[in-house]
Order: C-alpha cells, then structure tokens, then sequence
C-alpha cells in the first residue's frame, strides 16, 4: 500500500516479448520493449500471439487423452528463424510483418506430428527414454504400423532382439588393471592414428591446429616417461580415436586409460583442457556406438565450458587472438555435438544459445560468408534444433509453419549445398570430403525431419484406402511427404557417390567411421522403405536396396550400422511382399470380371469349391521376416565393381521439385506465391492446371484424326 492507505495495483501487460519470456524478467508491452533497447537487442524484441486457453468439453477431452493436444492456432505463430550468430544481428529473413499468417487456419492445414517417445532397451536390458525426433522412435513408429495393418510378424527376430541403442561397452570386458602403468606408444604409429582422428572427426569437432597437431602429438610420443597431465589425457584420446578402425584392442586400451585419468583430475583441475578431455570421451565412445554413456560424459565436458566461460566470445578474445580462435571454435564444436546428441536420442539440449555470443559466421572481404565446415554444420543443426522445439515438441506442424522453415532450409543451401558439392577427394585421407559428406547428409535429414509427419499422414491414408495414382492432383501434404523421400534418395546418393570417390581415389584411405552419418542414412532407409510400401513408385526398391548396401559398408567399424541393415532390409522384403499380394490381388478380381467374356475360365461350380474337395488348395505365405536373397549381401561382398555400379545415381524417376528441391539437391529459386497458391489452397478449382491447352485455343485440328 502507498502512503495514503490506497491499495497498489501492478499494472498488467497483455503481451510479453519472447526475450522477456524466456529470461521470465517483467515487460512493459513496448516495441521494441525497454529490457531488450537497454541491451542492444531491439532487432531480436518479438512477440508471439498468446495461446488461448481450452474451454469446457475441450479441456476435459483433453485431459482425458494420454496427452494435451494443443491448439493449432498457437503454433502458427511468427516464427522467426532460428539465431545465427553473425557478431552483429539475427538472422530474419522472412521479416516480422511479411511472414506472418492469419491465426484462423483450416484443419485441413494441420498435421498431427505423432507422439512417438518411449522406453527402449539399452545394452544391459535396462529402460531408456527416446524422444519423438529421434531416427529410433520413428523405426519404432514403423514397426508398429507394419505390425498392425500389414504382417503382424514383420521384421527379422536379428533386428528386434537386440538393443538398437547401444552396444555393450567393450571396457565391461577388458578393464586395465589396477597400476597397470600408461599405456605404450609406438612414434612410427603416431602419423597415421592422428590422420585418422582428423578424418573421423571433421565437420563435429574441431578442438585444435590440425596444422601443427601431428608435430605436437609426436613431441610428446617420443618423451620417457610420460608426462602425468591433462597433454597426456588428451593425446591419448585422440590417438584411441585414430585407433578405432585399426585396433579396437589398443585403441580401447588408450581410452580407458586416459578417461580413468580425466575423471581422477576433474575436481582438482578445471581449464580448457578438462572441455576438450571430455569431448574427445564422448566423440570416441559416438564412435564405439556407446551413444548413451557418450550423452553423460558429455554432460560434463558442457558444464565445464560454462565454467570456463567458452560460450562468450568477449571473455575468450582476453587470452589473445590465438586461444580467442580456439575457444570459439571449442563452444561451437560442443554445439554440433550437443544438437546431434539431442536430435538423434530425441532429448532437450544441454547448450543454449540464450546467453551466448560466439559467432557462427565468418564474413570474406568481399562479403560472402568464409567456407567453414564447423560453421556450415552448426548453421543447419541449428535448424533442425528449431524444427524439433516448434514442430516436435508441440505434437503439430501446419503448412504455414513449414514455409516459415522452408525459408531458412532454402537459404543454408544457396549459401553451402553447391560449395559442399564442389569439394573433391584429394590426398590420402580427405578431411575436407568426409565431412563435406556428413554436413550435407544432415541438411538432408533436417529435409525429412520437418517433412516426415506428412509422410506419414499420407502412409496412413494410403493403407488405409485406395491410393490416388494421379500425383498431378497431389494435395500439398502429398507434396511434402514426396519432398521427404526426394530427400532420402538425394542423401542415399551423395553417400553412395563419396563411397565411389573415396574408393576408387588412387591412394586413398576410406574412412568408415563417421557417427554423425549413420544415424541419418538409417532414417533414410526407413522412409524409402515406407515409401515403397505406402506406393510412392517401385523406383523406390532400388533406393532402399542402395541405402542397404550403404549401411553395409558403415557396419564394418560400426554396430549400429549393422543392425540398421537388419531393419532396413526387412522394411523393404514386407513391403514387396505387401505389394506383390495388393497387385496379385487386384489382378484377380479383374481376371474374375473378364473370364466370363469369352470362356477363358469355366463358370465355377459348387463341387470345385476347396471347401468341397479333400485336397485343400495349396496356399503361400511369404516370410515378411526373411530378406529375401538379394538383401543377404555379406559385409565383404561390398565390392568395388559392385560400388562402382551404383556411383551417382539418377534421381529422374523421383519428382524432386516440392519444397525448391531440384536434381542438385538445392533448396533455391522458389517461387514466393507457391505456398499462398496450390500448395497451400488445394481446394481452389481455380489453380488448376489445364492439360489441353492446345485444343482450347485451336492450335491443333484433330478433324481428320475422328
């Protein structure tokens, strides 16, 4: 109360700003509001439209379904594109006013996004949380529909026995012994295991001068003894990187030694050195398929960057040019790895970009942005970290909402999708062309990932009824569930073609151990193989078959990869079995109604019914859980004649064009009226296209033809 006794009233805003939402500090209502012009920040003041509260029967139908479905209108907000830090501004293309839709949408719009989160089973057997995003709850998701309205016993027992989360840790089974001493390094081995970790590694982490880190790493291998301290944990580390496709015995010996020494030190001694320990933990144990212990370990190395202040670029340009550089790059590096972490297990992220300044941009003189693949990779996870939040995470994604995405897919390819293309295997080991590799695969995977409800939506409409084989009358969900196939085949190719490169490259190292790509091309198998069940065209077949036999050449220092082959080659044996018994069928029932024209069957009696004979009519039942021959490829049977033959594969028959998505896989020159026009209103007779153009205006005289 005030000096006179009169009650004080706290003035109420009707809105505030999502800056202000998010910090949960009070906001005056103003544009741009005084918290955010105090900080400079009146280019990121925004705000959302409220959510309406549910009413009466509403709310009680809600309440009693396993989960609140939210309002449609609370999703079509101005969703302005993810923060991509340039040092300066945020990134918003799309303007505030322009993209910006009406809140009243059509149901016919929306698309329930499933609720596809679950417990699955580790290696130990023990219950893990996977969230809806992840390429694991969408297998799941799959499963469950082939299950239930295709083969009630789909999949092969190899495929669904097992975890498909992890696999057991190899130091469960040789542990060091206690006192055991450090570990013995060979010099003459030092070059190689440091080329294979800069391999392995690019376009996720980069924690070094991969120009002076082979010098470094030998200096210390030619020291006796060793020196007790954080060089050696680290040098270790990335030597057990290296090790992983040459030795797993030595390279699980490296590891566990230095992460035993990283753990012991970690309370005593916390720098930059502990940030880059545990994130070379966590990478080695992505690589050894351990991608639950890999989030945990990784938990720590977050923490420990927060602690040492790496995400703020201003406390990091106080160590000197040099360690300013290295310190950016370190936060970024933990923002690719902690964005592929959450997406491929479905799970909220441990960075954030909130109270962040690192820049993720590097302008040249002339104005274009500077190639950079740490740069590119976090640009486009940054993406699908806005397509899980918006779209994910509240359970429905309307056609307006994928405009406001398609805008930032389109403008991350016309900045880096041609350049990444450009990029050729040169040398021995080809940094630059693996993680060109990843990088793209996973612009790819975001493609699926905002596109995949619709997919779905049209599978289960297509199960569930006749298909509509006119693609020219395609509704925009149609379009889009293309797109998301478009986009597995085009990843399946650009995979297949560095396999190629890499293979028949003259003194070339293949390198098969890039975790950042196997999770993707498994989604990939999985949506080629629902597209080819749910009759999205035959050409799909050898899609899948394709992405099986690139699976098959990951699974060679990869588990993971392995099982996924399992799966992906049972998807696509029930899917031709499902659409060999649909295709027999229909052939039947018009056999049945022309027989009778001219005598061809002889009219069916009583008596040659099957139920009236002895003999019943022998009947086949295709294993939906065996791959059929041609899947049962041998992981050494992966030749180069066979590879070779599969090297950049044509993409004519898969329409491509939905979502800006054209043979070179980019998302560019997209026509502004596109989703205000058919996509968007497919119900307007009047956008329809006239196929005889011709006749209409009497360009062609058909009277001598009738």
């Amino acid at each position: 109360m005030d000096d006179e006794g009169i009650p004080y009233v706290r003035p109420r805003i009707a809105n505030a700003c999502d800056g202000c939402k998010a910090r949960k500090v009070k906001c005056d209502g103003k544009q741009p509001c005084s918290y955010c012009a105090r900080r400079k920040r009146s280019h990121a003041c925004t705000y959302s439209p409220q959510k309406r509260r549910q009413r009466g029967s509403a709310r009680d139908r809600d309440a009693s379904t396993p989960g609140l479905r939210l309002r449609s209108d609370s999703l079509l907000k101005d969703a302005s594109p993810s923060r991509i830090n340039d040092g300066s501004s945020s990134l918003s293309p799309a303007g505030r006013g322009g993209n910006r839709r009406s809140l009243e949408a059509s149901a016919e719009d929306d698309t329930e996004v499933p609720r596809e989160a679950r417990l699955v089973c580790d290696a130990q057997g023990k219950l893990i949380f996977i969230g809806d995003c992840a390429p694991l709850s969408f297998f799941q998701s799959v499963r469950q529909l082939v299950t239930s309205r295709v083969e009630s016993n789909a999949f092969a027992p190899e495929s669904s026995r097992f975890s498909v989360l992890e696999v057991a840790a190899p130091s469960q089974h040789t542990t060091r012994p206690p006192n055991h001493g450090t570990p013995k390094v060979w010099a003459n081995t030092v070059p190689d295991l440091v080329m294979r970790y800069i391999s392995t590694t690019a376009s996720v982490i980069d924690l070094f001068d991969n120009g002076t880190l082979l010098d470094d790493v030998q200096i210390w291998a030619s020291l006796e003894p060793k020196p007790q301290g954080s060089m050696s944990i680290i040098n270790y580390l990335i030597l057990a990187i290296g090790q992983r496709t040459a030795d797993d015995a030595k390279a699980e010996e490296y590891f566990e030694y230095a992460r035993d020494r990283a753990l012991s030190s970690l309370s005593s001694d916390l720098s930059v050195a502990t940030v880059q320990a545990f994130a070379l933990i966590t990478m080695y144990m992505l690589c050894s398929c351990q991608i639950n212990g890999a989030f945990l370990y990784f938990g720590i190395a977050v923490r420990a960057a927060y602690s040492v202040g790496i995400h703020r670029t201003e406390v990091n340009a106080r160590f000197g040019a040099e360690a300013h550089l290295q310190r950016d790059r370190l936060w970024k590096s933990l923002r690719v790895v902690d964005l592929y972490l959450s997406t491929s297990m479905g799970r909220p992220p441990a960075t954030s970009d909130v109270d962040c300044s690192v820049p993720y941009k590097a302008k040249a003189d002339d104005g274009t942005e500077v190639y950079d693949l740490l740069n590119a990779s976090v640009q486009i996870l940054l993406i699908i970290e806005r397509i899980v939040e918006e779209i994910y995470s509240r359970k429905k994604i309307s056609l307006q909402l994928t405009e406001g995405i398609s805008v930032q897919l389109r403008e991350w390819s016309s900045t880096w999708l041609e350049r990444l293309k450009q990029v050729e295997p040169d040398g021995i080991w080809n940094y630059d062309y693996n993680g060109a590799c990843q990088v793209m695969s996973t612009y790819y995977y975001a493609v699926m990932l905002v596109s995949r409800p619709f997919l779905m939506y049209e599978l289960f409409r297509n199960l569930d009824g006749p298909q509509a084989n006119d693609r020219s009358l395609a509704t925009g969900k149609s379009k889009l569930a293309d797109a998301c196939i478009d986009s597995a085949s085009l990843m399946v190719d650009s995979i297949l073609d560095g396999i190629c490169r890499l293979t028949f490259t003259s003194a070339s190292r293949t390198n098969s151990s890039m975790p950042l790509l196997v999770p993707w091309l498994f989604a990939s198998s999985l949506v080629l193989g629902v597209g080819l069940l749910g009759g999205f065209g035959h050409v799909l077949e050898k899609r899948c078959r394709q992405s099986i036999d690139a699976l098959d050449h990951f699974a060679k220092h990869n588990a993971h990869a392995e099982q996924y082959s399992l799966i992906a080659q049972s998807l696509l044996s029930i899917s031709l079995d499902h659409l060999e018994k649909k295709e027999l069928q229909e052939r039947m029932q018009r056999t049945e109604n022309s027989s009778q024209l001219f005598g061809l069957l002889p009219p069916r009696r009583p008596m040659d019914s099957p139920s009236s004979t002895g003999t019943p009519r022998p009947t086949h039942t295709p294993s939906s859980t065996t791959p059929r021959p041609a899947d049962h490829m041998h992981r050494d049977a992966f030749q180069h004649v066979r590879l070779l033959s599969m090297c950049s594969p044509s993409l004519g028959e898969v329409d491509s064009a939905i979502l800006g998505l054209h043979d070179d896989g980019s998302l560019q020159n997209m026509d502004p009226a596109y989703w205000g026009g058919t996509l968007g209103n497919d119900a307007d007779q009047a956008s329809a296209l006239n196929l005889f153009t011709l006749l209409d205006s009497g360009g062609v005289d058909l009277a001598h033809y009738l």
